[in-house]
């Protein structure tokens, strides 16, 4: 599958599945919300603390699974992620960038900004910054 078709496929989709790599190699899966943008260059909210940062903070090699809302239609990306800082401050660079993403993928603002910067301090939120470098899968015209 050429990166780009995936990328057509994924881009305006927002729910996939994040597979990082634990410190015993095995698979670790969660479940994400993802913005991702024409290029494929991907950003995800995740929480400092959690076992996927700890993976990729140890290894930046990452998969993004997205499929349809048919079974039988699917892509897999791989790449590697990077991860922000968490984030210290209410008005920081990356709790303004959680909230350029907060307002892309809901398509609306958020009903009271500042108790939801607050939250991303108090969470520890991170940016998580996934580059695909090729893709495999399954679709179907």
């Amino acid at each position: 599958m050429e990166l780009s078709q995936a990328i057509g496929f994924a881009h305006g989709r927002s729910q996939g599945v994040l597979i990082t790599i634990r410190r015993d190699s095995r698979p670790q899966v969660s479940n994400i919300v993802y913005l991702m943008e024409p290029d494929g260059s991907t950003r995800i909210s995740v929480t400092e603390g959690r076992a996927k940062t700890k993976n990729l903070r140890r290894d930046q090699r990452a998969q993004l699974y997205v499929s349809a809302d048919t079974f039988w239609q699917y892509a897999v990306f791989d790449g590697t992620a990077q991860l922000s800082p968490p984030a210290a401050e209410p008005g920081d660079e990356v709790v303004d960038e959680l909230v350029d993403m907060y307002r892309r993928i809901r398509g609306e603002d958020h009903p009271d900004w500042d108790e939801y910067r607050w939250a991303m301090v108090s969470e520890r939120r991170v940016v998580l910054s996934f580059h695909p470098s090729s893709a495999y899968g399954l679709l179907r015209d």
